[in-house]
């Protein structure tokens, strides 16, 4: 049976353990979308190898959350890191959002990184992969062993729990920040792509968060927008949109039929391959 100090020595080891693998890189080129894990990997890069050492890039398509980008561009500024923010079109492999999409855009997304990363001196391409995304669906996994990209907090053994620990330890405000994904993440596979679409979905998300749900996703369906948040807060959220205005201005953002999915917020429910 492990107690507190246990626990508590084997979290300063895995630390550890992050600090010589990103020592043992030199220079790196960090892929960061201001999240969580690509933050705290962020600041743990700049102690280790100095900020001369590392470059930020946040890759900017068409399907990333503007406010997601805006954060990041604000963290990295926050760290004193160099910091990239790359525009990308919208790949037209992806338009119809095929089952595979995660491993066609991180195969598109990382090998731009990795262009740059020769130019910023020949260095390794990081992501913020960790144990806990061994057991989740994540196809992108495979095209970034495929362009050999390094996953640092993965190498060390650490877990999410772990990050969230460190980075409230180091003061980083993404510590409690619930998981993000990519706005093409609530459409269905095979359902076409348009901007217009990408707009509603982030909007409401958007005016939810601001209603008091953190954890949320609003999945499309057509005409119908599916809205995702924890069991627990079901109720509140049936009374958020019978009380003021909060259904009247999801309506006008064009989602025409909004319904509660009783089976609670669920990360990835349209991950799986059709």
């Amino acid at each position: 049976m492990t107690g507190p100090h246990d626990e508590a020595d084997g979290l300063a080891a895995r630390a550890e353990a992050l600090a010589r693998e990103l020592t043992a890189l030199g220079r790196v080129l960090v892929a960061f979308s201001g999240g969580v894990d690509s933050t705290f990997l962020l600041r743990a890069a700049l102690a280790a190898l100095g900020p001369q050492n590392v470059l930020a890039v946040t890759l900017d398509p068409p399907y990333a959350s503007r406010a997601e980008v805006a954060q990041a561009v604000r963290l990295a500024g926050d760290l004193g890191a160099a910091h990239e923010v790359v525009p990308v079109a919208f790949p037209e492999a992806l338009r119809d959002n095929p089952p595979e999409r995660c491993y066609l855009c991180k195969r598109l997304l990382f090998s731009r990184l990795l262009t740059r990363a020769a130019v910023f001196g020949q260095a390794a391409v990081l992501d913020g992969t960790n144990r806990d995304d061994l057991g989740d669906h994540r196809p992108g996994r495979k095209a970034l062993a495929e362009l050999g990209i390094r996953s640092p907090l993965l190498a060390a053994g650490l877990f999410k729990a772990d990050i969230r620990a460190l980075s409230r330890r180091a003061g980083l405000p993404t510590w409690d920040k619930p998981s993000a994904a990519c706005l093409l993440s609530r459409l269905p596979h095979g359902a076409r792509v348009d901007e217009a679409a990408l707009g509603r979905i982030e909007g409401g998300e958007a005016l939810l968060r601001a209603a008091g749900f953190p954890a949320v996703r609003l999945r499309l369906h057509g005409d119908l927008a599916r809205i995702e948040v924890p069991k627990g807060r079901l109720a509140d959220l049936v009374a958020a949109c019978q009380s003021g205005d909060l259904l009247d201005r999801l309506r006008r953002l064009g989602l025409r039929h909004l319904t509660a999915d009783l089976a609670g917020y669920t990360m990835g429910s349209f991950n799986e391959p059709a």
